[in-house]
């Protein structure tokens, strides 16, 4: 069993007590407005505060493929000091088990600062993004790896339609596919192998080029009828005007202008931020133009 499938069924084992419920994007929405507030998550990376690759910094004490991270952990006095330094967007680890994350720490991170805010989880159940809205989350992510087309295609239209940004992370090119036939507008190229924890940004260099030959193939295909065009259609325009964001491996200012080359639009990085002694100092060199 590989990480991904055990942190998954951990992710069932967590929510097999909880009440059957039959969400609706209007009970989502309903949930937005007793928490009063949304952030623009979409619209802070198309327009970063620092740099021309927005950056979604992120909040992490430990993963399964290094263990501890960060000894010295204060959730709320890292987001700050990313918020300071340029950041476009947080992501905030939540899952406990192999990540030592917490809920705690996305709600007390919202209280800090007024950047968008992702939630870095296993959604496995919709009742999760109930959940998400409720505890502060302006972005959810979703992975395909950890869904059948029928859930990936239901959370995400649940998702948008309450208003949530949606991450779609993929890695690899059949995964691409799937997440452009639920029109994704973030699209999440992680370059760590969840089986082998090995790591290449030659994987978000390989699937921009896919996405930029999906988008050429999308809008040439011949249609059969009406419908057949309206779906070529939206899913070549998602395809063009999608955020590509990479993941995994950023270390240096030179991993971000490679990324940049390829077409990338943000970045999410957490291991290499958090294991740096001064944040603002490694944000700035990320950044710099």
């Amino acid at each position: 069993m590989d990480i991904l499938q055990a942190i998954v069924e951990q992710k069932h084992r967590e929510i097999a007590d909880w009440p059957a419920s039959n969400l609706t994007s209007d009970i989502l929405r309903a949930a937005f407005e007793q928490r009063r507030g949304r952030r623009d998550f979409t619209g802070a990376l198309r327009h970063p505060p620092r740099g021309s690759v927005a950056l979604i910094a992120e909040i992490k004490r430990a993963s399964p493929s290094v263990g501890l991270i960060c000894p010295d952990f204060d959730p709320v006095r890292i987001a700050r000091a990313y918020e300071r330094a340029g950041a476009a967007c947080l992501s905030v680890l939540t899952d406990k088990e192999y990540f030592q994350g917490s809920l705690e720490y996305l709600r007390d991170v919202r209280a800090a600062v007024a950047l968008p805010l992702l939630r870095k989880d296993f959604i496995v159940d919709e009742r999760q993004i109930l959940e998400s809205i409720r505890w502060g989350a302006d972005a959810i992510l979703l992975i395909v790896a950890a869904l059948d087309d029928a859930r990936l295609r239901r959370f995400h239209r649940l998702a948008v339609d309450a208003g949530l940004a949606v991450l779609v992370e993929v890695h690899n090119e059949a995964e691409l596919d799937r997440a452009l036939e639920v029109d994704a507008r973030l699209i999440g190229v992680n370059n760590r192998d969840l089986r082998t924890f090995t790591v290449s940004l030659g994987i978000t260099e390989r699937l921009a080029q896919h996405l930029r030959s999906a988008s050429t193939a999308r809008a040439s295909a011949p249609r059969n009828g009406h419908a057949d065009a309206v779906g070529a259609d939206r899913a070549s325009e998602c395809a063009a005007s999608c955020i590509l964001v990479a993941e995994s491996g950023i270390r240096t200012r030179a991993d971000v202008v490679r990324l940049a080359r390829c077409g990338v639009g943000a970045i999410l990085v957490g291991e290499s931020l958090m294991r740096h002694p001064n944040l603002e100092d490694k944000v700035a060199e990320l950044l710099a133009d």
